[in-house]
């Protein structure tokens, strides 16, 4: 290399990562990679893709936004409860206490005496206080895992009996009949897909029961020439020997107490109530809160489940219990607000935003999602939009937020009901940007 070779002009390593820059990016991203940024740009300029100059710039223009790869966006989907986009946003006070959990707490000690103390029982409390009619509860790390510990504790090497109809799929070919099996229980199937009776349940109780499993079919519904059974009807079921017969129900989506938008949702409250000893439930869906899984019910039943081996494996950490007793005894949480927002109330930030824009509002129907309340509208309103600004939407670029909209009859659909209404300029903006990049037109 030449005294004159520009290259020798390129700075040293060591000099770069002393940038105040990029000293405060190492902060939050990590020193192993601010220096691969560096490393890469000096390379560049090696190769004269660049100018020596350039390096640090370069450098700074390379390195991500976040620790994470997980891109924040917006739902204007119009679905409430989105699986793919991580279901329920956590609310502020949530946050607040997920951000106060990140260091050293007391998640296992009691500060009183200074022994072990039992784990999560703050947010084991705020579940009592919320759905009295529980003698104690657990929490797992989901719904599955708390159906699975359920079925273990109970029916380990016995019979589950379950209702035909009840042998759901959900998403991602995630199947009731292959869980149940790998607990060890024996699934004893009883009526038909569309019709069961009390008698095909107490005909199937023997000495071998280990529960009775009632399942909610959240993602579907039958409709015609249908039968079901109550809880009420099998709270009494009793083996040969008079020992009564643990009754698990599992109502899927997480509503603790009855919902006026939601009447045929089934609620841990009423479903204890009617006899179940076992309700199990997501945290992250209807209750509007972290990935978790809950278990209330009768004190005994519930020992068991938390003193059992399983147990152990499926504990939560101190984040999802923080966060999940926050949301349990904060204020209304994302998802309550966004599922009890009529199209009234929506009607005039999308007319504003449709204004703003240049487009046209249409009439549309939300959705509960996450497997919720499948046959429940949510009425509202949509901006219109060309389909390919959907597809733009989802593209990060500097300075313009990711919005997740939706296609439906060929038309693009953005749907404010799940966006905070302190982020409506923020949609504005993005939907304006796209609008631009796709050939598409906007209010200047």
């Amino acid at each position: 290399m030449s005294e004159a070779d520009p290259r020798r002009a390129i700075p040293r390593t060591d000099v770069l990562l002393g940038e105040a820059r990029l000293l405060a990016a190492a902060q939050h991203l990590g020193h192993d990679v601010v220096r691969h940024a560096v490393v890469s740009a000096q390379g560049r300029a090696r190769r004269g893709e660049i100018r020596p100059a350039d390096v640090l710039e370069d450098a700074v223009s390379t390195l991500p936004v976040r620790a994470s790869s997980l891109t924040p966006l917006l739902n204007a989907t119009g679905v409430v409860v989105h699986t793919n986009i991580g279901r329920a946003p956590l609310s502020p006070a949530a946050l607040r206490a997920v951000a106060d959990a990140s260091g050293h707490v007391d998640v296992e000690l009691d500060l009183r005496t200074g022994e072990r103390g039992r784990r999560g029982a703050g947010a084991v409390a705020a579940l009592r206080e919320a759905v009295p009619e529980a003698e104690a509860a657990l929490v797992v790390n989901n719904g599955a895992a708390a159906l699975v510990l359920a079925t273990t504790a109970l029916a380990a090497g016995r019979e589950v009996v379950v209702s035909r109809g009840e042998m759901v799929e959900i998403g991602d070919g995630f199947r009731l009949p292959d869980l149940i099996a790998s607990t060890g229980a024996r699934l004893r199937e009883v009526g038909t897909t569309n019709r069961t009776h009390v008698g095909d349940y107490l005909d199937a109780v023997g000495p071998d029961t280990g529960c009775i499993l009632k399942v909610h079919p959240s993602n579907f519904r039958v409709d015609g020439f249908v039968a079901s059974v109550g809880l009420e009807e099998l709270r009494d079921a009793r083996r040969p020997d008079g020992s009564v017969v643990p009754l698990v129900a599992d109502i899927g989506s997480g509503l603790l107490t009855h919902d006026a938008v939601l009447p045929e949702e089934p609620d841990a409250t009423t479903s204890l109530r009617a006899g179940a000893t076992l309700v199990t439930a997501s945290g992250d869906k209807l209750l509007g809160g972290p990935q978790a899984g809950l278990v209330l019910g009768r004190a005994e039943a519930v020992e068991r489940l938390r003193r059992h081996p399983l147990a152990r494996a499926l504990r939560v950490d101190k984040l999802t219990l923080a966060a999940l007793e926050a949301t349990l005894r904060g204020p209304v949480t994302p998802v309550a607000s966004a599922l009890h927002l009529t199209a009234d109330q929506v009607r005039p930030r999308t007319d504003r935003l449709a204004a703003a824009l240049g487009r046209e509002v249409v009439a549309v129907v939300g959705r509960v999602g996450g497997g919720g309340a499948p046959g429940v509208p949510l009425p509202g309103w949509a901006v219109e939009v060309p389909v390919a600004v959907v597809a733009r939407l989802r593209i990060p670029a500097d300075d313009v937020p990711v919005v997740l909209a939706r296609v439906e009859d060929g038309r693009g659909l953005v749907d404010l009901r799940c966006v905070p209404s302190d982020r409506d300029a923020d949609v504005e903006r993005a939907v304006r940007a796209a609008l631009a990049a796709t050939g598409g037109s906007s209010s200047p």
